[in-house]
């Protein structure tokens, strides 16, 4: 299996905070589903941000699809390639239209507008959404938006899919249908979240955020479960 991302001995704060990744090192191979869970604050979501550059380390290496990512510039294909779905849909969703929404990565990747559109009918139809084309952003539900942002990512056809928290704020139906649509991607992925149960049926492999390092086991104080 080729590998995709390897993250060295990675150290992260806040401006005049704690340390909140310490050392953290992981490989993601092709056709992985890496699962990461861990208690909030742990760094996770820190940890997404870090691989495609919106935040840079204090010291460690980053190296993703082949090359060592540094400064600024060498994470533009990794932006390209690496598809973060963040954790609150409202950071993602800011067009009018669900379609213009999805049709903006394709046509700043350089796509004509029927290009584009095309595109999105493609990935809609993929994760039957597509009674969602034409609808408000605004107006969809938290779960629906959930959604939309996926396919949002999926239309700029990235090698690796970076989801954070993906089924919060969605019920029963939708999370079976998240499942569903996960399991049936092609994309290595690497999946943030607190649902053990979730992680459990879309994971290849699972490790935990614990002391700012992640660790393939779960945390001794958990007993089974999750500690919150």
């Amino acid at each position: 299996m080729s590998e995709l991302l390897k993250l060295s001995d990675i150290h992260f704060a806040y401006p005049a905070g704690p340390l909140v990744l310490c050392g953290a090192s992981f490989s993601l191979f092709e056709g992985e589903r890496l699962c990461i869970g861990g208690h909030n604050g742990a760094g996770k979501s820190t940890l997404l941000q870090v691989i495609v550059g919106l935040l840079r380390p204090l010291s460690g290496n980053i190296l993703a699809f082949g090359s060592e990512r540094s400064e600024e510039k060498d994470f533009f294909e990794v932006r390209r390639r690496a598809g973060l779905v963040f954790q609150d849909p409202d950071d993602q969703l800011f067009c009018p239209t669900v379609a213009e929404d999805i049709a903006f990565g394709p046509l700043n990747l350089g796509k004509s507008r029927d290009e584009a559109m095309a595109i999105v009918d493609d990935v809609l139809q993929r994760l039957d959404l597509t009674g969602f084309r034409d609808r408000i952003t605004h107006k969809l539900s938290g779960g629906e938006k959930r959604l939309v942002t996926l396919a949002a990512v999926l239309a700029m056809q990235p090698d690796v899919l970076l989801l954070d928290e993906p089924t919060n704020a969605l019920d029963v139906e939708n999370k079976a249908r998240l499942k569903d649509i996960l399991l049936s991607l092609p994309q290595a992925m690497i999946l943030v979240s607190h649902d053990h149960r979730f992680r459990d049926e879309l994971a290849t492999r699972t490790v935990t955020m614990i002391d700012g390092q992640l660790l393939e086991r779960e945390p001794r104080c958990a007993a089974g479960r999750e500690a919150d």
